[in-house]
């Protein structure tokens, strides 16, 4: 007996008629990647446009590429290998792509070959999010986050590690020799002794190796030398080599909690504020912008820069410690000398005026390198709390101050004074990498080079930013606002970009009319 509780199949041998448009939900994100890359200049965002020759396959459409990496990155899919298998299987990519399926060769180097383009795009949307009211573009909260380079800690080297292995390869190369000679000694058979001089010229080749790759390392000048990714770096968390990594750092509006600034570098933070705040402010176009960071970033050369360019800081400052080695009362830490900005002088908590010759000297640090003059005063010898601040030591107390100490201090007034802003920063950024790296796994960078890897990482968040529009405007109105935005590329490429643009369209359309190749054309313009 049949049970009747058995929802029946249908018949495979059903035939229907419908089209990939019924097939396709109305409110399916496919369809706004579809209307948002409708909508974009492809030639103005720097995307390499392929050319329709007389021989050969026909090219497809730079559109396609473009369409397929954000609904791939959209649903976890980066591989191009498996998105030419989605070409072939999934509706909503035979949808978009109108059934094509692009060699998985072709689109790999549509990512490879458009970072800089990548970037752009980002930046666009950037300017959708600003004239659809979703940025303020008022106060970003800036951090950085690693993520796994194409690049082995076995095939990352430093000068350390390489003396290690050349000295595990003499001392073994010595206990191989001092072998054979028992062996000759003993009369061993020839295949003991054949397998131990195989055994020597393996090393002779590593030390050899290891050798070349020292030289390299002295040339380059670099502290580390990564040999499959060249611009990859072993970089420290919290004193720890991690993994050879790349940064990312992003900048987030306080509005939606929106990346509107991003860049990859291969270093850690302490040199990354200014970079990464001026590209917020530049994206959406402000004059002045409040960038909150952690004390990662802290550093008196950023904060001067941030300054001069009319970005207000508020950046978390490292614990402050006595400079001096016998000093260990809290009440005569640096923080607690008085500085007296009109007469450049200290003023000590007893009482005491500590003063300069005015010259300056010159201290590196970190392979970074900034002045300071220094301050003393001659009442230390004969103070009665001497052996709270300064102890034994024979000159006195002593305070070094920075050329970017100005900047540094304004920067300390302003985080004590907006502690509570502050701590909304992890609110902020961590969701945004928490989401990417632990809930999407994108962990890792399919890519190598630092301009590769930035294209792909600006593609990443490009997509967050897409995600999250859907959640903040819906579908309907996310729809709406892109049919009616009219994208301006202006704001985003330099002048003289636009300008060679409009000779490149200028000479093609010449060249084109007498009949000459336009690949030729462009080469010209």
């Amino acid at each position: 007996m049949k049970n009747r509780l058995i929802i029946p199949e249908q018949d495979r041998h059903q035939i229907e008629i419908l089209s990939m448009e019924d097939m396709v939900a109305n409110e399916s994100p496919v369809r706004l990647v579809d209307a948002f890359v409708e909508r974009l200049d492809l030639d103005k965002l720097g995307f390499t446009i392929t050319t329709t020759r007389f021989e050969g396959r026909p090219s497809f459409r730079p559109q396609l590429f473009l369409k397929l990496y954000l609904y791939g990155y959209l649903n976890g899919i980066r591989s191009s290998r498996r998105l030419e298998r989605e070409c072939g299987r999934n509706i909503e990519a035979m949808w978009l792509l109108g059934r094509l399926v692009p060699n998985y060769h072709s689109i790999a180097d549509f990512r490879k070959d458009n970072p800089q383009a990548l970037k752009n795009t980002f930046k666009l949307f950037v300017l959708f999010l600003k004239d659809s009211g979703l940025v303020s573009g008022k106060t970003v909260a800036i951090d950085g986050s690693k993520f796994r380079a194409s690049n082995s800690k076995k095939n990352n080297y430093n000068p350390k590690k390489i003396a290690r292995h050349l000295k595990y390869i003499e001392e073994k190369s010595a206990e191989y020799l001092a072998e054979l000679d028992k062996m000759d000694k003993e009369e061993t058979t020839p295949v003991k002794i054949q397998d131990i001089k195989a055994k020597l010229d393996k090393l002779s080749k590593s030390k050899l190796n290891y050798e070349l790759i020292g030289q390299k390392l002295e040339q380059s000048g670099e502290p580390q030398l990564s040999t499959t990714d060249p611009d990859a770096r072993a970089l420290l968390v919290q004193g720890q080599v991690v993994e050879v990594s790349y940064n990312m750092e992003v900048a987030v509006d306080e509005k939606h909690k929106l990346p509107i600034a991003t860049h990859v570098i291969n270093r850690n933070d302490r040199n990354a504020l200014h970079d990464i705040a001026i590209e917020a402010k530049q994206n959406v176009g402000e004059k002045e912008i409040t960038a909150i960071s952690d004390k990662g970033f802290h550093n008196g050369r950023e904060l001067e820069k941030c300054k001069t360019d009319h970005i207000i800081t508020i950046c978390a400052q490292p614990e402050v410690v006595n400079s001096n080695e016998y000093g260990t009362t809290p009440d005569y830490l640096v923080s607690q000398f008085k500085y007296d900005k009109e007469n450049d002088t200290y003023t000590c908590p007893a009482g005491q005026i500590l003063k300069t010759k005015g010259t300056w000297h010159k201290k590196t640090r970190e392979r970074d390198s900034y002045n300071f003059k220094k301050y003393r005063t001659p009442a230390c010898k004969g103070c009665p709390v001497k052996h709270l601040c300064t102890g034994k030591a024979k000159g006195g107390r002593e305070i070094e101050r920075s050329e970017f100490a100005q900047a540094i201090e304004e920067n300390a007034a302003r985080y004590r004074a907006n502690k509570e802003l502050y701590r909304k920063r992890q609110e902020w950024n961590e969701h945004i990498f928490g989401t990417i790296k632990r809930k999407w796994g994108y962990i890792f960078t399919d890519l190598r080079g630092l301009k590769k890897v930035n294209g792909e990482l600006n593609l990443i968040m490009t997509v967050y930013n897409f995600r999250r529009c859907i959640s903040i405007l819906g579908h309907k109105d996310f729809l709406e606002k892109i049919k009616k935005w009219t994208p301006d590329y202006s704001k985003i490429l330099p002048f003289f970009k636009n300008m060679a643009h409009l000779l490149q369209l200028w000479c093609t359309m010449i060249f084109r009319c007498c009949n000459i190749s336009p690949n030729f054309a462009i080469a010209i313009a």
